[in-house]
């Protein structure tokens, strides 16, 4: 199993993601409190360049790449589309050319992104996993750099938002982190085991994609099939191994949504925040209002992780 990376590691990667974005707010947000009867806070991951915080694991990861000396003439992944946001910018940074895999049916909205910011996009397969495995045969047949969807210098990036998270809210008791495959859910790990907090993180998975929940039970690494709706951002099927030890290790529980309370918890945060939030961005919110007893009298974080919705989808979220 990989270490943690340290304190100085994520300072570092923060100073490199802060080249090309500043830290996002978080705010207390009163009509939020006092619905779920607790002092909440909310990290805008949304305010990022890219509407997600994926984004810090790529300017992290590309100015490592950039760097070395088998600097890659191309590099292709695959994503459901924040990951794939995120390459394309920290790729378009360095001069990078940038291949992104979707599977069929992905987000509109998402894939015109991925495209606006010089992307080459390629839909393949009907899931993630496939689109993935697709990634892979590319990068072997035209000599591309696959980046991958989960590794150590992820970590770092992402890891930077519960940095700035958990310095700018001192004494958090708990903290809710999606998960999807696990890089934010392990920087927030890193965070806290870095600056000596008790924080307890409690993680949050689609139950319409309960792959991480079913093997943190478990305690051994379990597929299961992904059939939830809206919370694209968490579809896995096959859970990391890196990721899952440290989850393992350092969270307390997982909880898992469903599709509706993440419309709920979508809804919850456009009327009392107007802030817009993609199904899995909401998944924090979500779970701490399925736990909103037992939180009576505790200092709550949430991440909104990402706003990337089709506004179509989101239109029919706010009319339900």
């Amino acid at each position: 199993m990989t270490d943690l990376p340290t304190l100085a590691q994520l300072d570092a990667a923060a100073r490199t993601v802060y080249e090309a974005m500043l830290p996002t707010p978080q705010y207390r947000w009163p009509l939020l409190s006092e619905a779920l009867g607790t002092e909440l806070w909310v990290k805008h991951e949304n305010h990022t360049p890219v509407g997600a915080f994926k984004v810090r694991g790529g300017l992290v990861y590309f100015a490592d790449l950039a760097a070395g000396a088998n600097r890659p003439a191309g590099v292709v992944s695959a994503t459901r589309g924040n990951h794939g946001q995120s390459i394309a910018l920290a790729a378009a940074r360095h001069g990078i050319a940038s291949t992104i895999v979707v599977p069929h049916g992905n987000s509109v909205e998402k894939n015109a992104a991925m495209r606006a910011l010089r992307a080459t996009l390629v839909e393949h397969g009907d899931d993630f996993q496939a689109a993935r495995e697709h990634a892979v045969r590319l990068a072997q047949e035209n000599g591309w750099h696959m980046v991958p969807s989960f590794h150590p210098l992820l970590v770092r990036g992402v890891g930077t938002w519960s940095l700035e998270m958990l310095r700018a809210v001192p004494g958090l008791d708990v903290v809710y982190v999606p998960i999807g495959l696990g890089s934010g859910i392990c920087g927030m790990i890193a965070a806290r085991e870095a600056l000596g907090l008790k924080t307890t993180i409690v993680g949050v998975v689609s139950s319409h994609a309960p792959a991480y929940a079913l093997s943190f039970a478990q305690r051994q690494a379990l597929s299961h099939p992904v059939s939830t709706l809206i919370g694209d951002g968490m579809a896995c099927s096959t859970p990391e191994q890196p990721a899952l030890e440290w989850i393992w290790r350092h969270v307390e529980r997982i909880v898992q949504v469903s599709d509706d309370e993440l419309r709920a918890a979508m809804r919850l945060l456009f009327r009392t925040t107007h802030n817009t939030a993609e199904g899995a961005g909401a998944a924090g919110l979500a779970a701490a209002w399925q736990e909103r007893e037992r939180l009576r009298g505790r200092k709550v974080g949430v991440v909104l992780s990402g706003a990337n919705v089709d506004s179509e989808v989101f239109g029919a979220v706010l009319l339900r």
